[in-house]
């Protein structure tokens, strides 16, 4: 198949799935892969993806990891950790501990244990934004709080891949020696990601920076700026491409540069002047920001991100016998984290968010779902590096799907109860 043909197809199956999301509510990353999984089994896709839709999709997963990384507001978020440090750290060790030890009793290997775990441990902000935003929640304290610690435990799980999979493609034993080495490279890269943030990028340098030449004279403000600001998307996507290479460079996934760049690039880089005016009287910041914004997200969940959802569920072509053994270790981890995942982050948000009952299992909810980054994970850890069997592969994929059919129905049945709970509450 021509590879333009086939990226044809991919973009039709993307509009079907958008369409399909809509009219249910639900993330489109759902329909994404199971379009592709439709397509691959009735033979209209390929089973092997030519290398043009292959590196296609990598740039998918780069744009996507950007995206989420450039919504988050990095002062916001730095600010919201002490509220919510427990929400992230609980909510995210449950599911971690219990899909653990169940792919460990089943599989019986600490690889494939800890990349399932991984996957499963990283909640999906958009599934649970729009489920909220369709009861009108979606400025809610819950929704703040379910935000910030996703958020958390998505960077948490960013840190431990690129920990992992380094070792776990290397064949190497989970020794002392090999762990430090590793856990080096990694505190190295994020170092060097916090030094640019922190002292490169920032209009007002400070220090022995700001005499460097030419890097103290200039700052991505200026490269943001450029022309107007219509160079913007270039110099964002550009940041994101050299943080991803910079990823792979240390022995990372680029996804892992690609989100820690969206992270670093603020809103107010987009402004030269104290007044937040251009350069030569030209338009407000907000306009070059929110378009900029805009393109980007586009790019990540329009058209170049959803190639890689397509893409991966393309790789599950229907094995009857797989299917079977699957489906039963699927719906026990499904089971697992529903309980687990729900009562973990409910107590901690009681306990060390202070929050109350019913605004602690809206949050339990709000944490079930597993989109973005789960498929990222299993995506390195399946196509990319064969780490883990292709049952396991199976087994993530249907018990993520139950878990994000879960997050609107059970944040749908809980409203009533949570709305009498909240007027009570304002009541007195």
């Amino acid at each position: 198949m021509h590879p333009l043909v086939h990226l044809s197809l991919i973009w039709t199956a993307v509009f079907v799935a958008i369409i399909a999301a809509k009219k249910t509510r639900l993330t489109p990353v759902l329909f994404f892969l199971f379009m592709g999984f439709t397509l691959v089994n009735l033979g209209i896709l390929p089973r092997e993806s030519d290398l043009f839709i292959r590196e296609f999709a990598e740039l998918g997963i780069i744009f996507i990891m950007f995206a989420l990384g450039f919504e988050e507001s990095t002062d916001h978020f730095v600010a919201s950790i002490k509220k919510n440090w427990g929400i992230a750290f609980f909510g995210a060790l449950g599911p971690f501990l219990v899909t653990y030890l169940i792919a460990d009793r089943i599989w019986e290997d600490p690889d494939t244990s800890l990349m399932c775990a991984l996957a499963m441990t990283a909640t999906a902000v958009s599934l649970t934004m729009v489920s909220l935003r369709s009861e009108g929640l979606q400025n809610s304290a819950v929704a703040t709080r379910i935000m910030t610690s996703a958020v958390i435990d998505d960077i948490g799980s960013l840190i431990a891949v690129a920990i992992v999979v380094p070792l776990a493609v290397g064949g190497e034993s989970l020794t002392m020696y090999s762990v430090a080495t590793t856990a080096a490279k990694a505190i190295l890269f994020f170092v060097l990601v916090t030094v640019v943030g922190g002292w490169i990028f920032p209009h007002r340098l400070r220090g022995w920076i700001s005499r460097v030449p030419f890097i103290g004279k200039y700052g991505v403000i200026h490269i943001l700026t450029f022309d107007e600001g219509r160079q913007a998307t270039l110099a964002v996507l550009l940041v994101a491409l050299v943080f991803g290479l910079a990823a792979t460079y240390f022995g990372f996934h680029p996804a892992v540069g690609a989100y820690m760049a969206g992270l670093i690039v603020k809103e107010e880089y987009f402004r030269t002047g104290d007044d937040g005016r251009f350069v030569q009287d030209t338009p407000s910041t907000n306009v070059v920001y929110e378009e900029t914004k805009r393109i980007v997200d586009n790019a990540a969940f329009s058209w170049v991100g959803p190639v890689f959802f397509v893409d991966l569920g393309a790789k599950l072509i229907f094995d009857l016998d797989i299917f079977i053994d699957a489906v039963p270790i699927a719906l026990l981890l499904f089971g697992a984290l529903f309980v687990v995942q729900i009562s973990s982050a409910a107590l901690a948000a009681r306990y060390t968010g202070d929050m109350s009952w019913h605004q602690s299992l809206m949050i339990g909810f709000g944490m079930l779902g597993r989109a973005e980054l789960a498929f990222v994970v299993m995506d390195i850890a399946y196509v990319q590096n064969s780490i883990i069997p292709t049952n396991a592969f199976f087994t993530l994929m249907i018990a993520a799907f139950f878990l994000n059919i879960a997050v609107p129905l059970s944040i749908n049945w809980w409203r009533p109860h949570y709305d009498r709970a909240e007027a009570s509450r304002v009541a007195s």
